[in-house]
């Protein structure tokens, strides 16, 4: 830029120009001119609420008279004229000039306002601020046009043409939110008129506080402060007013050394609402095996100037790998059989005495041949000490029990009498009493179905009597059928399924357990399709929601592999849930693209799932989540498979054309844009915003107020989707050479060397039959001898019969033959172009499967596979 400010005037005594105030770069605002003068002037740097101080000059190495001129320039590489003006005292056509007393030695400039020219004016207003500095002789230290910079004021006749050239090119590229203030000094000569020019000096640039780009950047509020090292959390964050294409959200870390590490969060100018608002995914933390929080900061930062906000803490906490708690319950470690002390002797129940001792059969001291009572007592005593119970008439045991089992519970007010024959075992609120005569009945129960197991090795015998107990829950709420799924004990699993569905209490089959999860839910996200199948056949409900919201399909469509879901669509009342969203608002086909699945995502589309359903936070469609991952393969299945609108809008009208173009994502916009989108389909994001009644009247007098909305090409974020959007073709940038499959060349085998060749080989007595041997075709050699010229038909038979007959593999053969003749021949094939040998080719083949497997590839839609 042209700045001639000299820092070290050491070298030096002639006068120069110094800026001693810079101005204040932000918070002043440029104005219409309908609206009057500015309120107070352009600050300075340094100006504070009492203590005022505005731009300031200093001629250095001099003391007299001169005049300061002050104009406006870009803020560019090579500073132009600006087509703002400068308004104020000893302002006149848009610039500011003022003399310099001797007696001073700086000069300020308290009241300089900012006037704001028109779009429609910027050419216009350009060219006369040219003409005029030209004919002046204020053009030095800016660029108007080459050949007009050449000449320093001996000629003061304005080249129209160039200025109005000049004037329209620069026009366009001109940024109306920012300008700089260029002084220019002029000290009197010896005829007292002002030409003795010095070297410009130009200031800070200066933002307009209406500009998006200009205002101080601010993090007012966000709905979380807290994320997972794995980062892809959603975050609104609410902030003052920024241009949604120039806008960052910087997560960083730092210590004594320096920058740590960075990273931005994930949105794109969609997520940007009315320049106030952003909602954005949080960023992986650089250490995804965190093991204690940790914190960090997060700030906005503009792209164009690198200004940043505040920073304001965050925390990442390490991640839950075991968030359904599945896990940490199969690590629960279990006693032995042995521990349970069966050392005793099996007790009868009528029949014979049996082994002392606390068996598994029999209680402490329980022998055979006892009374009823005693059996019941045995019996009872026996549960109570498996499930490690210690129970008498006045201890309770805590253990949880439905409340639904109302033919084992009496009023808590009623007291039990002294002595009373009761063993108690309180749930909750529940108590459940136990009479003799009752221990009885399930002693015999008991003891029958033993029998039946025993004489048909069904364990299905054991289980029914004990239905009652299938209620009882653990710590965690897990019922016996839970912890079956958990521990992946799928034979238990079924038979206790079978039970249930056979007898009354099929509500066990839907219990949940305190994380609100039913046993088929843990069948899904343990991906045991076999005990799945057996919960769903007795009549499990596939309705029923976990604490997110998520029923069985849900919690299938979110994982990567899909046959959990083919296999629960099977099922007609899995089919009705397709569309049915979870508490966060997703659907089935939503997940199962979040998931990156594309089985799963097949499956729900031919099981009749919408396509054009939305998501409930902000009216997504699965093709825009398969844009903004930037997923080719889930996007292609979509409009391909499942013929989605590729036109389908959110809430604020944004296409997901829309999203790919501000993401700059090259592929999915040439695959949006060859299935028909608009790239003219206008959000419901203005274009522009309007704050001033009279910038409406000036700019725009015939639209009624009418404000555009943002189309694809307006949000293109990189030059090569901007391209695409204008209708030009794409072409993949691959460095895997695209496979063509070979032809053969023997047809390029010259006639004349063809038949010198079937001459050679004829004349060596027995050659055309090895080289027939050699080609494989050895075992036509007898149709050959009754060929007019064998050695012809054999070459037209390696033609025909093999898939890729090629000169390499001829000349191969033809090189174990020294004679004079076939060496000239030879000679004469290896000077042909010549095709991979089919060893080659099958390489090349291996090695595009190998690529596509890493890279990229073709899914059987047609559509090229992600790399995601």
């Amino acid at each position: 830029s042209f700045v001639y400010l000299i820092e070290n005037t050491s070298y030096t005594d002639r006068p120069y120009l110094q800026i001693i105030e810079q101005p204040k770069q932000r918070g002043f605002r440029f104005r219409y001119g309908c609206e009057g003068p500015s309120h107070g002037g352009l600050p300075g740097a340094s100006s504070e609420k009492n203590r005022k101080s505005y731009p300031q000059v200093k001629i250095c190495n001099y003391q007299g008279l001169a005049r300061v001129v002050v104009q406006l320039v870009t803020n560019s590489k090579d500073a132009h004229l600006h087509a703002h003006s400068l308004v104020g005292k000893q302002c006149d056509k848009g610039i500011c000039i003022t003399d310099l007393q001797p007696k001073d030695c700086s000069i300020s400039f308290p009241n300089l306002g900012i006037l704001h020219v028109t779009k429609k004016n910027v050419s216009k207003t350009l060219e006369d601020r040219m003409t005029e500095a030209y004919r002046m002789g204020y053009n030095c230290g800016i660029v108007i046009h080459p050949e007009i910079d050449t000449i320093q004021g001996e000629v003061r006749i304005p080249r129209e043409s160039m200025i109005c050239s000049a004037a329209t090119k620069q026009a366009k590229e001109m940024d109306l939110s920012v300008v700089r203030l260029m002084f220019t000094a002029f000290l009197p000569d010896s005829d007292g008129g002002f030409s003795r020019r010095l070297d410009p000096v130009i200031s800070d640039p200066i933002f307009d506080s209406k500009a998006p780009n200009a205002s101080n950047l601010k993090i007012v509020r966000m709905d979380r402060t807290a994320g997972c090292v794995t980062g892809g959390e959603e975050v609104y964050l609410l902030c003052d007013k920024v241009q949604k294409d120039d806008i960052q959200v910087r997560f960083y870390e730092d210590d004594e050394t320096g920058l740590t590490w960075e990273a931005f969060g994930d949105f794109s100018p969609t997520d940007v609402h009315r320049q106030f608002a952003i909602v954005f995914k949080t960023p992986k933390y650089r250490d995804l095996n965190l093991q204690k929080p940790t914190s960090v900061f997060v700030q906005l930062k503009r792209k164009s100037d690198n200004e940043t906000s505040e920073p304001k803490p965050f925390t990442y906490h390490p991640q839950i790998i075991d968030k359904e708690e599945v896990q940490r319950k199969r690590q629960k470690t279990l006693p032995n059989f042995q521990d349970y002390n069966g050392q005793g002797g099996a007790g009868g129940m009528y029949r014979g005495p049996g082994g002392g001792g606390s068996a598994t059969g029999g209680g402490p001291g329980s022998g055979g041949g006892g009374t009823p009572k005693n059996v019941s007592e045995s019996f009872i005593f026996t549960q109570q000490k498996e499930c490690d119970f210690k129970v008498n008439e006045t201890s309770h045991v805590n253990f949880k029990w439905p409340i639904s089992q109302k033919s084992f519970t009496r009023d808590e007010s009623e007291p039990l009498g002294k002595g009373t024959d009761y063993c108690t075992c309180r749930c909750r609120t529940v108590c459940l009493c136990w009479k003799p005569g009752l221990l009885v009945d399930v002693a015999e129960r008991q003891a029958e179905a033993l029998f039946h197991y025993a004489v048909t090795g069904d364990v299905r015998y054991l289980m029914a009597p004990q239905r009652h107990l299938m209620t009882a829950q653990d710590e965690n709420g897990d019922t016996g059928l839970h912890l079956g799924v958990i521990h992946s004990q799928t034979d238990a699993v079924r038979s206790l399924a079978q039970v249930l569905s056979a007898l009354p209490g099929e509500e066990v089959l839907n219990m949940r357990n305190d994380l609100y999860q039913t046993p088929l839910h843990l069948a899904v996200i343990t991906q045991q399709k076999e005990a799945a199948e057996a919960l769903v056949l007795a009549g499990a409900d596939v309705t029923l929601s976990d604490r997110h919201g998520n029923t069985a399909l849900h919690l299938a469509t979110q994982q990567k592999e899909g046959g959990m879901v083919g296999f629960l669509l099977r099922h007609r009342e899995v089919v009705e849930l397709v569309d049915l969203p979870n508490t966060a608002g997703f659907c089935s086909l939503h997940l199962a693209v979040l998931a990156n699945s594309l089985c799963s995502l097949r499956d729900l589309l031919v099981s009749g799932g919408n396509v054009e359903v939305q998501e409930r936070s902000c009216g997504r469609t699965a093709l825009h989540l398969a844009t903004e991952l930037d997923n080719v393969s889930l996007a292609g299945c979509l409009l391909l498979e499942g013929n989605a609108d590729v036109d389908c809008c959110t809430y604020n009208g944004s296409s997901p054309l829309h999203i790919a173009a501000g993401r700059g994502s090259v592929k999915l916009t040439a695959l949006l844009m060859a299935a028909g989108a608009n790239p003219h389909k206008e959000n419901f994001e203005p274009l522009f915003f309007r704050e001033d009644d009279c910038y409406v009247d000036e700019e725009e007098e015939q639209d009624e107020g009418y404000i555009p909305g943002m189309t694809p090409l307006n949000m293109a974020a990189t030059p090569e989707v901007l391209e695409i959007l204008n209708g030009k073709e794409y072409k993949p940038e691959t460095t895997i050479p695209v496979f063509i499959p070979p032809q053969g060349d023997m047809r390029s085998l010259g006639s004349d060397t063809k038949r010198a060749l079937c001459q050679a080989l004829e004349c060596q007595g027995g050659s055309w039959e090895s080289l027939a041997n050699t080609l494989g075709l050895g075992i036509l050699n007898s149709a050959f001898r009754l060929s007019p010229s064998p050695a012809s038909t054999l070459l037209d038979s390696y033609e025909v019969h093999t898939h890729y007959p090629n000169l390499r593999e001829l000349k191969v053969s033809l090189e174990t033959y020294s004679s004079f003749s076939l060496v000239l021949i030879i000679w004469d094939i290896s000077h042909l172009p010549i095709t991979p040998s089919p060893t080659c080719l099958l390489g090349r083949v291996q090695d595009l499967k190998l690529d596509g497997q890493e890279d990229s590839g073709v899914c059987d839609s047609g559509v090229e596979l992600s790399t995601a």
